[in-house]
């Protein structure tokens, strides 16, 4: 059987309705998983659960705001409900209401930041982990960022939340482990998805990044959701409590 064969198991991808999430979903179905696509939006999913089926895969749609605890627990027992388990769980979904410096952040905007992009997963998590761990065996994909890993004078408070992502999958790896359960991070560089649409429509900073990153291009949605399969699959049952960087070598460029 291949490493990589995930037929038979369950996904839920937050924030999937685009970017990212959705190509994490669309290559989930590819590689046999039936996939919970989920944003705020019902009707934002479901051209990404048709175009799925239309491939042969399996998918539903469950609508929820991450930042809403009930919402977050309708998401889980209409998985269960419908599907009967949860194996892989992807934190994808993200907010980013300010572009600039930390001190232009309200109390709002803060909080807001840490409750969508931190709370919501680790609750969404401890909802979906003790089903795992009755089976032995599950994965947790946090989608982090490669700003949680330095500084940045554009997105600080965000860069904060991604921080606290990796710790969190470290956190929930060692709680966890001794059930079978997984929980990894990955840390994107720049995606061309509409999340980052401000910074690579840029061309001055895009030129910027695309100079300085050893593959001379900024990333696609794909490069991101291969990772995720990876990580959901068999290939990755060694590996949890990781970080793993995709960013083209962005963090790895010479300093000179």
């Amino acid at each position: 059987m291949s490493l990589f064969d995930l037929s038979g198991g369950v996904a839920i991808v937050t924030g999937s309705s685009r970017g990212i999430g959705r190509a994490i979903a669309e290559q989930l179905a590819a590689h046999g998983a039936r996939v919970v696509v989920s944003s705020r939006s019902a009707e934002s999913c479901e051209p990404v659960a048709e175009d799925i089926r239309r491939r042969g895969g399996e998918a539903m749609v469950v609508p929820c705001n991450v930042g809403d605890d009930e919402a977050l627990e309708a998401l889980v027992s209409r998985t269960l409900a419908a599907w009967g388990r949860i194996d892989t769980l992807v934190c994808n979904a993200a907010a980013n209401p300010v572009y600039g410096s930390m001190q232009d952040v309200d109390d709002a905007a803060f909080d807001k930041i840490m409750r969508v992009n931190v709370r919501a997963n680790m609750k969404l998590a401890h909802a979906v982990l003790p089903q795992m761990a009755e089976r032995g065996q599950g994965s947790l994909i946090i989608v982090s960022s490669v700003v949680g890993l330095t500084g940045t004078r554009l997105i600080g408070t965000y860069a904060m939340s991604k921080a606290a992502d990796f710790q969190l999958a470290r956190n929930l790896a060692v709680e966890w482990g001794d059930r079978g359960i997984r929980a990894n991070c990955i840390a994107p560089g720049l995606i061309r998805t509409d999340f980052a649409r401000a910074l690579w429509e840029d061309d001055r900073q895009r030129r910027q990044v695309e100079r300085v990153t050893p593959l001379g291009r900024i990333g696609e949605p794909d490069d991101i959701a291969g990772v995720a399969v990876f990580l959901a699959s068999a290939a990755a049952r060694f590996v949890t409590g990781q970080a793993i960087v995709a960013d083209g070598g962005l963090l790895i460029r010479e300093s000179l």
